[in-house]
């Protein structure tokens, strides 16, 4: 769906939710900050020396005023499947930060649609950043719409920019930039073992054409021992893919590996299934969810393996949000739920470690309130607690249900990986990897 076809209520959505009684508005919504400032009200959000002596700007009268941070989302597009989980972590965790507040404040977020394209992604920025003044930013899901952000709205500025879903290499070359989800370098190499692993010493490969689809497959083949019968890219939104499914085809490789996006991907299992090709397939994490299932025959991917992020899912602080997600949304979370949740967790306990809710202030706290030196916990409450009494970033260690949150130099978070496989037409477990 392009913008045009969209309600224009629907380019601002704003996330609020109060104490624990669920999503108030998600559209057309105003709130004590929507007034183009800093969420802040002229205040700094905090009157201690460390911002987390229970205060945080409360301040009687203004205990109804909220902190405002912003996020691009993909909401349209061919990356919306991915938008759409995000905003269901979004609203958990809001849920669970309300619950407690910050200081007796409220935390919101003003959503913006990227369209899942570059410059969608860049107009949406430039309306958080330069016109709402939000100090944090949670944004995007596709690695070339993140780059595109920080060239052309963050960089230069104090604002923080933590990607929710991005896993392109090409992130790693901007240390600025936050993400959640890990590089997909770990992914590459595991794709290239697994395959070997399975007996195959060639392959055929293609690839969407853009930042994320070009890096990982670099690296997959930098990673690749064996033969390359087929290396070529593919645009994305195509109405059929049938030349590159033929050339693969021509290619007499055994082992197939796509590198691309679900619309795309679906698009090619019809095209293959239909010529009645075979083959063994092999995926990386976009090509896996349920908008493939539903698009594809049943008996289409029996047997295809997938390498994908994943939480690490026999913790017990993942088994509580994956309780209470299911028990909010009636289904089982994905990775890139949880990747959403914990940038809203890590946004609330930076804002309120920080000594004012400024983007100066929260590039100081964000890495700090999930780094190694503190006190491990795996709730916003317990983390809280810490802060509220007396604590500083340094003593608070948030362990993420995506898993442990220690951004390194480049910006990039510890990775878990898990091997599916697809099964009666369905995605099954069959391995864990930490990356």
């Amino acid at each position: 769906m392009s913008r045009d076809s969209m309600d224009m209520t629907d380019r601002r959505t704003l996330l609020k939710l109060t104490g624990g009684a669920g999503l108030v508005s998600l559209a057309g919504c105003l709130s004590t900050t929507d007034d183009g400032d800093d969420g802040s009200d002229g205040d700094d959000g905090s009157d201690g020396d460390d911002g987390s002596d229970g205060d945080d700007g409360s301040d009687g009268d203004d205990s109804t005023e909220t902190y405002e941070i912003g996020m691009v989302d993909s909401q349209t597009g061919s990356l919306s499947s991915f938008g759409e989980r995000n905003q269901r972590g979004v609203e958990l965790a809001l849920q669970h930060v309300n619950d407690i507040g910050i200081g007796g404040r409220e935390l919101e977020i003003s959503v913006e649609d990227s369209e899942s394209e570059n410059q969608g992604g860049i107009a949406a920025a430039q309306k958080l950043v330069n016109q709402d003044g939000v100090p944090f930013l949670i944004g995007a899901v596709g690695s070339g719409v993140s780059l595109a952000i920080y060239e052309s709205v963050v960089e230069g500025s104090d604002v923080v920019q933590l990607s929710q879903n991005s896993t392109g290499l090409e992130l790693t070359n901007f240390p600025g930039l936050l993400r959640m989800s890990p590089s997909g370098l770990s992914q590459a190499n595991a794709l290239a073992d697994l395959i070997a692993e399975d007996g195959y010493d060639e392959v055929a490969l293609t690839y969407v054409n853009n930042d994320y689809g070009q890096s990982l497959a670099d690296a997959f083949v930098d990673a690749w021992e064996g033969d390359l019968a087929y290396e070529n890219s593919h645009d994305g939104d195509q109405s059929s893919y049938s030349g590159v499914i033929s050339e693969m085809d021509s290619s007499d490789a055994e082992a197939w590996l796509f590198i691309t996006y679900q619309a795309e991907f679906a698009t090619m299992v019809n095209e293959v299934f239909s010529s009645g090709y075979e083959a063994q397939f092999y995926g990386a994490d976009s090509v896996s969810g349920d908008d493939v299932l539903e698009n594809t025959p049943e008996g289409s991917m029996n047997g295809m393996k997938i390498v994908v992020p994943s939480a690490p899912v026999e913790e017990e602080n993942y088994q509580s949000f994956a309780s209470a997600f299911e028990d909010e949304y009636d289904r089982t979370p994905t990775s890139w739920a949880a990747y959403a949740y914990d940038c809203v967790i890590n946004a609330a306990l930076a804002i309120q470690a920080a000594d004012e809710f400024t983007g100066e202030a929260l590039q100081d706290t964000v890495r700090r309130v999930s780094g190694p030196d503190g006190e491990e916990v795996t709730s916003f409450e317990a983390a809280s607690e810490i802060l509220v009494d007396g604590g500083g970033p340094d003593d608070v260690d948030y362990q993420g249900v995506s898993g442990p949150i220690d951004f390194d130099e480049n910006g990039d978070p510890i990775g878990f990986l898990q091997v599916q496989e697809v099964q009666d037409h369905d995605y099954e477990g069959i391995d864990f990897i930490e990356g």
